[in-house]
């Protein structure tokens, strides 16, 4: 017998909770500067209990070819990614729409 998902009452094989999930996320991304004028990208504003943010922090690294962590629930990743970052989250699934970009 197949699992269920609790929130949608599907199988997990047919889950779409995580789509949603990812679709409904308000998403900012900022630039910092640290120490020695090195740029960091921010990417803020998941919530933790729909989004695994560890997941989504690897892809972000392999797809922008950069290093990072998470911290308090903030992606940093190494380098300034503007310019890439809102196709990147578009394609893991993101609404266009909900990324902001400063």
């Amino acid at each position: 017998m197949t699992e269920t998902c609790p929130n949608c009452g599907l199988p997990e094989d047919l889950c779409v909770c995580k789509d949603i999930a990812r679709e409904e996320q308000q998403i900012e991304v900022s630039v910092s500067e640290r120490r020695f004028g090195k740029k960091v990208t921010l990417v803020k504003g998941f919530d933790d209990e729909e989004v695994d943010i560890d997941d989504l922090e690897t892809d972000l690294k392999k797809n922008l070819a950069c290093g990072g962590t998470v911290k308090e629930g903030v992606i940093e990743l190494q380098g300034d990614h503007r310019r890439r970052i809102k196709d990147v989250l578009e394609d893991l699934g993101f609404e266009k729409d909900a990324i902001e970009v400063h």
